[in-house]
């Protein structure tokens, strides 16, 4: 399941030495491993120490982690959505991604200058969203011409529905909102909304790139950001690049740990920015265990157990009897597959079974 998270933000504001420390997570555990697709796209393996526990009672010959795609994407200027800069080959990179990591710049250093010529986080917020926005807006305004005559006038309930979807988002993208801030009721609207692939309803994650001293609390700027994203149902992360970047240098995990604890950190910010990634995509695990493997697979929140069978093999799914359940506290709990099972607590589940985060699963099906 390639799935993509994009980092955007304005020039020099910290996203290629972010995106450098998330090569650099190889470094940070054991198993964490990166690759490059293409110069700007990272495979990085999502920490899971889930996996590796499971690991230690069953002794498998290898350990599979799951992973989620990094894609940095190439700084924005105004007028990015009239083409100015690299604003095209941007904004198609954006509509290709799943889900946007947005790098806000919450530190002062006169060595690295800002393209605006001073620190303000929100400003620099406004901007992407102002450029997107503008995109979308186009976007609406071309689809509202196709169906505003049918919806007026032909008595085709699909393309009212279609009108009055269009009509909502362009109204907030108007008044300066995101299209994430727009909800719909039935599940019709939902699946219109769904289908118009806009830039701004993309589910989105602020990064505040802070210095040192900032990195446990934040600063000043992190609350400027706080304050303006209150309404958005969005997540926000503090990280500071450049001691990451220090930390991803050092050459043992011993050290490593040091430095976090010296900065006040129990985890790296790295760490941390993969795992809310893997979350912002909707995305969970479960886990299969054996003597060949323990594998981590990725599937999105709500599944039913066939589709997470699907996962593994279309067979799987196609032929689905039913699912074997473990949950992981009880597997961590009895040690072993064949203790759980004396005790009576493996589940076996059918079709209507909605998997959780963490199951240990065992497919039974017929081809």
């Amino acid at each position: 399941m390639a799935l993509q998270c994009g980092i955007v933000g304005l020039p020099n504001v910290g996203k290629s030495t972010l995106f450098n420390c998330l090569s650099n997570a190889k470094a940070q555990a054991a198993n964490f491993p990166f690759c490059t697709i293409e110069p700007n796209v990272g495979v990085i393996t999502v920490p899971d120490e889930r996996l590796n526990k499971l690991a230690e009672l069953v002794h498998p010959g290898r350990i599979v982690p799951t992973t989620v795609e990094i894609v940095d994407i190439a700084g924005l200027v105004k007028g990015a959505s009239k083409g100015e800069g690299l604003g095209n080959k941007f904004l198609a990179n954006i509509r290709e991604t799943d889900a946007i990591i947005h790098v806000l710049r919450c530190f002062d250093d006169d060595n690295v200058t800002h393209v605006d010529g001073s620190v303000n986080p929100v400003r620099d917020k406004e901007i992407i969203d102002y450029e997107l926005q503008l995109k979308d807006l186009e976007t609406i305004e071309s689809r509202i011409q196709k169906v505003q005559k049918q919806a007026q006038t032909g008595g085709d309930k699909a393309a009212k529905q279609a009108y009055d979807v269009l009509v909502k988002y362009k109204e907030a993208l108007e008044q300066g909102k995101s299209a994430r801030t727009v909800t719909f009721e039935s599940k019709d609207e939902q699946k219109i909304a769904r289908e118009l692939f806009l830039l701004t309803s993309k589910p989105v994650m602020y990064v505040c790139n802070v210095d040192e001293a900032s990195a446990v609390n934040g600063n000043k700027y992190v609350d400027m950001v706080r304050e303006a994203v209150k309404d958005e149902n969005a997540e926000i992360l503090i990280v500071a690049a450049k001691t990451e970047a220090d930390i991803a240098e050092l050459e043992t995990y011993e050290d490593r740990q040091m430095f976090l604890a010296e900065v006040g950190l129990e985890e790296s910010g790295v760490s941390r920015l993969i795992k809310s990634a893997y979350k912002l995509l909707d995305l969970e695990t479960f886990f299969t265990a054996g003597e060949m493997e323990v594998k981590a697979w990725t599937y999105r929140k709500g599944w039913k157990a066939p589709q997470c069978a699907g996962v593994i093999h279309t067979d799987f799914e196609k032929g689905f009897i039913r699912a074997e359940v473990i949950k992981y506290d009880d597997y961590i709990h009895y040690g072993s597959e064949a203790a759980v099972k004396e005790a009576g607590k493996l589940g076996v589940e059918g079709k209507e079974y909605v998997v959780q985060d963490g199951d240990i699963m065992h497919f039974r099906f017929n081809v």
